[in-house]
C-alpha cells in the first residue's frame, strides 16, 4: 500500500516540476522567437512519466495539471490587453487563438498520456486459483 502511495505521490510532483521547467523553457524560447506552448503541458508529461503510478486517476490529474500549466504560461506571457487580470483571461479563454489553444491541448494529451501508458495494473484482490485447481 505504501509503495503504491509513493508512486503516485512521486509522479504528481514531478508532472508539477516538469510543469514549471516547460514554463521557464517556454519563456526563453519565446525570447529567442519561438512559440512552444507544448512544452509546459509536455515537459509535465514527461517528467510525470519518469515514476511509475498505479491509479488510474493519476494520469487524469497529470493531464488537468499540463493543461493548468499551458493556461498559466499564455496568462503570464500573453495577457488580453482589455483585462489584465487572471479572472478575465479564465472568463475568455476560448477567445485564444486556435494554435494556442491546439497546443496547449496537446500539452495537456501528454500530460495524461506518458503517465498512463507507463501505468502498473493494480494487483488483484484475491488469490488466484492454481491451474491444476478444480473449480
Amino acid at each position: 500500500m505504501k509503495d503504491r502511495l509513493v508512486g503516485n505521490v512521486l509522479t504528481v510532483c514531478f508532472a508539477c516540476v516538469g510543469g514549471v521547467v516547460g514554463h521557464l523553457g517556454f519563456g526563453l524560447l519565446l525570447n529567442q522567437g519561438f512559440y512552444a506552448m507544448v512544452l509546459p503541458g509536455g515537459l509535465a508529461g514527461l517528467a510525470a512519466g519518469i515514476p511509475r503510478s498505479r491509479s488510474l486517476v493519476v494520469p487524469v490529474l497529470c493531464g488537468l495539471l499540463a493543461i493548468v500549466a499551458g493556461l498559466l504560461t499564455e496568462y503570464r506571457f500573453a495577457p488580453f490587453l482589455a483585462d489584465g487580470s487572471f479572472k478575465y483571461f479564465l472568463a475568455h479563454t476560448l477567445d485564444l487563438r486556435p494554435l494556442t489553444l491546439l497546443l496547449i491541448g496537446l500539452g495537456g494529451f501528454l500530460g495524461f498520456w506518458v503517465p498512463f501508458r507507463r501505468l502498473i495494473p493494480g494487483q488483484p484482490d484475491t488469490v488466484p486459483q492454481r491451474a491444476n485447481e478444480s473449480e
